[in-house]
């Protein structure tokens, strides 16, 4: 009897279920072209599947040392917003229980924003626990971007109900946080907890820009999220500031007439 190749790559290419060996050793037998298209399917998925396994014990090996040393509580962090032209910046803060592993997870950057929303509710779900911080714009044009985005990175870290037991940080070190820290140069592509913590930082700050626009017409922020892209700028000489625009911030402040800013004063990184 001839294998019903129709329901057979409905079952184990379209839903991706596993191929039981019996059934994959018939399909090896069987000389027609959709046999073949089959297995050829499911031995490109047992590949992606391996090499993705490969990327992910890579993407935890941060994580997989301090677990391994008795540290359960590992806290990823990062920040999202530091750019734009108008809205908060914010940052997340997440904690996975050891050996935990979320496929497709990746710095947001590199995701597409279907994605990057599909993986913040299955990252929620997943992790011990996390938290999202802000810090609002009035504060950016108080203490400049920088600190502003540590702020918001610390307040992440303390809105965490499991107290971490140690940071995972992209590139930056927490003031006045007493807990060991591990900055990692480009941490959100070299550390799982990061990459999920930029996933929702992102995540989250992309949807109140998608409210802000309803707020604030005209100048495109669902689209662009507050970037200092063309239409926003064109937008900004056209229109004006609104209240949720930097206003620490050059562009802003040319529009606005108002003189440059003096340099920052210095601030202790310790």
């Amino acid at each position: 009897m001839k294998l019903n190749l129709s329901e057979l790559n409905q079952r184990y290419v379209r839903e991706g279920r596993p191929l039981d060996k019996s059934i994959e050793d018939a399909l090896k037998l069987d000389t027609r072209a959709g046999a073949k298209a089959i297995l050829d399917a499911v031995d490109r998925r047992r590949f992606e599947n391996r090499s993705e396994g490969q990327r992910l014990r890579k993407l935890l090996r941060f994580e997989t040392a301090l677990w391994d040393a008795g540290t359960l509580r590992v806290a990823g962090v990062d920040e999202a917003g530091m750019s734009p032209l108008a809205g908060p910046v914010c940052a997340a803060a997440v904690i996975f229980a050891p050996g935990t592993r979320i496929p497709g997870v990746d710095d947001s950057k590199k995701l597409d924003a279907a994605e990057r929303d599909r993986l913040a509710v299955e990252i929620k779900a997943t992790a011990l626990a996390w938290s999202v911080g802000w810090a609002e714009v009035e504060e950016i044009d108080q203490i400049n971007i920088y600190w502003a985005g540590i702020l918001a990175m610390r307040r992440a870290v303390e809105g965490l109900a499991h107290a971490p037991q140690h940071i995972l940080i992209d590139a930056r070190r927490l003031k006045d946080v007493d807990l060991p820290q591990q900055a990692i140069i480009q941490g959100d592509a070299k550390s799982l907890s990061i990459a999920a913590a930029s996933i929702l930082a992102k995540t989250s700050r992309d949807r109140l820009m998608c409210e802000l626009d309803v707020q604030y017409p005209g100048y495109g922020l669902r689209s662009h999220k507050g970037y200092p892209v063309r239409e926003h700028v064109s937008a900004l000489n056209a229109l004006g500031a609104t209240p949720i625009h930097r206003r620490s911030f050059a562009i802003v402040r040319t529009v606005l007439g108002l003189p440059p800013l003096p340099p920052w004063p210095t601030q202790a990184t310790a």
